[in-house]
């Protein structure tokens, strides 16, 4: 979802939430979203989060354990666009994309490490809703996301200022 917020208020307003630590970069068109959250750990190896973006997102983000892995892009521009088709607001990637002129023209939030032009194995292995932590923040499924440019928090509920 995009609404207006900032990280900057909510973090001032709920000195609890989780913040992440400043590894992640924007790469997709929408700078500011928010959403509840499902998760997934995979390595190197994206056919996981295909089977998941596929699925309904009803507004929400799509956190990925990619391992931190450098070797390789987990979202590329069709998995961006076939995720914003099907109504997931962002992803989220403690990993690399690629198509990253792509994912720039496309309204999904998209964070990730980098980017690498190298495409991921299909060997079907991935874990879904399983919790996974980076950034210095534990991600569970259920939990609500907020990014902005100032930074991203994690909350067990939705958040307000």
């Amino acid at each position: 979802m995009t609404a207006a917020f900032a990280t900057t208020d909510l973090s001032d307003a709920n000195p609890d939430a989780q913040v992440a630590d400043p590894l992640l970069r924007s790469f997709g068109g929408a700078s500011s979203f928010h959403g509840e959250i499902e998760t997934l750990s995979v390595f190197e190896d994206n056919s996981v989060l295909r089977q998941t973006i596929e699925t309904a997102g009803h507004g929400r983000v799509l956190v990925v354990d990619g391992g931190g892995s450098r070797r390789c892009a987990l979202v590329g521009d069709l998995v961006a666009a076939e995720a914003l088709a099907n109504g997931w607001v962002g992803i989220i990637v403690h990993g690399c994309v690629r198509d990253t002129a792509e994912l720039a023209e496309l309204p999904i939030g998209i964070l990730a490490l980098d980017a690498h032009p190298r495409r991921s194995v299909k060997a079907g292995i991935g874990e879904i809703s399983a919790q996974v932590s980076f950034a210095g923040v534990e991600f569970r499924p259920g939990m609500w996301v907020y990014v902005d440019t100032d930074g991203l928090i994690a909350a067990d509920s939705p958040l307000s200022p």
